[in-house]
């Protein structure tokens, strides 16, 4: 009894894992969708990894803004009395100049970390593009497989009219013809793909070869996006905007820097005279310097510094009105083209592709040519690729719309 149910325990293991390796072996990874290529994309992006690493300047500029003078140690011999002497001797400065430094030291870093999110925005953009630049190539691909399919059934119709004398053979060989064309249109286009998805896999830190199963499509649809929300948001996002804006607090900063170092920081110091034969073996002695601000006291840095800060005013202006203009232009190709794309569906699509079907129904009933079902199928190809191509403008369009914004439209 023990051994038969040993037998029947192991016997029972065994069906399961002969039934699980399958199982386990047909498994794949979730279809990548846009938001998880754009977390990896964060994550593993060479570009904007490097670009992290400039952080590391901040803490540098803060430490050596937090410097102090270094303080001066002198030793003097000479013939005359006394015969040597020691000093040491060390700059002060008042708290606020130094305060002046470390203020300007953090906003340049704030500098730093509003261009490595501009990078970083720009990267975001650019994998959007490219996850629906490979869905496009895929749709392409699964469009000519279509029209690769019409065409192998358009020759089977044609060869059996053949063998029943109702057409000649010239017929046939047309629409073999047809089907050379359909393979050769078919192959490139997984080329295309096969280059779309290596761009994909370079944003994302990935190996050329690897693939993906999307979870998006050229259709996806687009969320309503609105003229005014749109200006607006990019008033407060745009990198460029935020980056001028930067620029003038870090020459404000410079400006205080060097209005402090107006006044002038005194420098103490104290020391000792010694061999000083029938006067003195050791003696002490103390000092106080002060640099008198009687003909240099900052005044072209500071006028330079006012300049620079009314030309970045007047760039903040007309880089205002120029992203409210990009914004505007972005915002009004992306309707035209959400009116085209409106127009394929509900209209060109379906009336070619009837079309196509009666024209092949009329050519198996031959009741007319082979020319009129090329041309149908013809038709059918050019409207359906024409409606792949506004589908990836206006998927570039809404890229374009966030990229003058500079952040997401929702």
């Amino acid at each position: 009894m023990r051994h038969s149910s040993f037998f029947s325990i192991a016997f029972t293991a065994f069906l399961l894992i002969t039934t699980a390796i399958p199982r386990l072996a047909g498994q794949q990874r979730d279809p990548l969708t846009l938001q998880k290529a754009l977390e990896m994309a964060e994550q593993r992006n060479l570009d904007l990894l490097a670009a992290r690493q400039r952080r590391a300047l901040t803490p540098a500029r803060l430490q050596i803004a937090k410097q102090r003078p270094n303080p001066t140690l002198s030793f003097s011999a000479s013939r005359d009395t006394p015969h040597q002497g020691l000093a040491f001797e060390q700059p002060l400065e008042f708290r606020f100049q130094r305060q002046r430094r470390i203020e300007q030291a953090t906003e340049e870093g704030g500098l730093t970390e509003l261009e490595i999110a501009a990078l970083a925005w720009q990267v975001r953009c650019n994998v959007r593009q490219a996850y629906y630049a490979v869905a496009q190539a895929r749709a392409e691909s699964a469009l000519q497989a279509r029209m690769q399919g019409l065409a192998e059934r358009l020759r089977d119709i044609a060869k059996e009219r053949f063998e029943a004398g109702a057409v000649a053979q010239v017929e046939v060989f047309r629409a073999e013809a047809e089907v050379a064309k359909a393979q050769a249109e078919l192959l490139l286009a997984r080329e295309s793909q096969k280059i779309a998805l290596s761009q994909l896999n370079a944003l994302l830190n990935q190996p050329a070869a690897t693939t993906w199963e999307l979870a998006g499509s050229p259709e996806d649809m687009l969320p309503p996006v609105s003229l005014e929300a749109a200006i607006q948001r990019a008033y407060d996002l745009n990198p460029d905007l935020k980056h001028l804006a930067q620029e003038r607090k870090v020459e404000q900063s410079r400006l205080g820097v060097l209005k402090a170092e107006r006044y002038p920081a005194p420098s103490v110091g104290f020391g000792t005279d010694f061999n000083a034969p029938d006067e003195f073996r050791l003696g002490g002695r103390g000092q106080l310097s002060l640099v008198l601000p009687l003909f240099t006291r900052n005044q072209g840095e500071i006028a330079e510094s006012l300049v620079n800060q009314r030309v970045l005013e007047s760039r903040i202006t007309a880089a205002k009105r120029a992203t409210a203009g990009a914004v505007e232009r972005a915002h009004l190709q992306l309707m035209a083209l959400e009116m085209q794309v409106d127009i394929y569906r509900q209209k060109l699509l379906p009336a070619v592709r009837q079309l196509e079907t009666l024209a092949e129904g009329s050519y198996r009933a031959g009741k007319s040519d082979i020319l009129f079902v090329l041309d149908a199928q013809r038709n059918v190809q050019e409207v359906e690729h024409n409606y792949l191509n506004t589908l990836a403008a206006q998927q570039n369009a809404y890229v374009s719309l966030e990229q003058a914004v500079g952040g997401t439209l929702q």
